[in-house]
């Protein structure tokens, strides 16, 4: 099996505060990764790190073998909601095409099949009929899935995503795991920050434990174990609730 993210030494600060610190692991082909930790971990911070969105102080990181900048048609990433301007005007549809433009090449336009495909992606995530709206007027939920069709819509072979779940009504949640579970199953590597520790046995097959340091990184049914939750969370572990732990 090929390794897709290879992580080595890897350390991240803002204004002189450490943020990450040494962290180094390897993620394979065809995994569904979960980034977990109590607050203040560096999860959203190790998710931009490994694709360039953020300095390094120090450290590599590799996909397939290449920098992030070779690499950068062939991964998605879908921010947090909050980082989203969903003000600015723009439709559902043009949106998701957008996602089309890194295989276009250089001043062009898409194609009538690169606009079909978005509206497949459309369709993939359940939305099609709200094609036309614009984005701001969608709720939590229809606005997540627009964003995880635009990076359908890319063809990766990675996908990022730092919380998909917040905010989301239920068949938005169901919907996109099971979309993510799709692209697992086919072969693709899915790294997702989440931080509801109640679900993550029924959503991911691996673990990325983090505390600014790498705690652990394993299948679930090994991190999730409360002794290692426990380095991570500390005090806070016994009085923890799914709806407690957060980015």
């Amino acid at each position: 099996m090929n390794i897709a993210i290879s992580v080595k030494e890897l350390y991240v600060s803002y204004f002189g505060n450490e943020a990450l610190k040494n962290v180094s692991f390897t993620i394979n082909e065809g995994n569904l990764v979960g980034i977990i930790g109590p607050n203040g971990a560096g999860k959203s911070t190790l998710l931009k790190a490994l694709l360039n969105l953020i300095s390094k102080d120090k450290g590599e990181v590799q996909i397939l073998g290449k920098s992030i900048k070779e690499m950068r048609t062939k991964v998605a990433y879908v921010p947090q909601r909050s980082n989203i301007d969903w003000d600015f005007p723009i439709t559902v549809i043009d949106t998701v095409i957008l996602g089309t433009y890194p295989s276009l090449g250089i001043f062009k336009r898409p194609k009538k099949v690169d606009k079909a495909w978005a509206y497949e992606c459309l369709e993939k995530v359940g939305i099609a009929e709200l094609r036309n709206r614009q984005i701001g007027e969608l709720s939590g939920g229809q606005q997540q899935r627009v964003f995880l069709a635009r990076a359908l819509a890319q063809k990766p072979e990675m996908y990022f995503l730092d919380e998909p779940f917040v905010g989301v009504d239920v068949t938005s949640e169901e919907t996109i795991i099971s979309i993510l579970k799709e692209l697992r199953d086919s072969g693709k590597t899915v790294v997702v920050v989440h931080h509801d520790l109640s679900k993550v046995t029924h959503y991911f097959n691996q673990l990325i434990l983090l505390n600014k340091e790498l705690i652990d990184y394993g299948a679930v049914e090994d991190v999730i174990k409360p002794e290692v939750l426990g380095k991570a969370y500390g005090n806070q572990f016994p009085s923890i609730t799914a709806t407690e732990v957060s980015v």
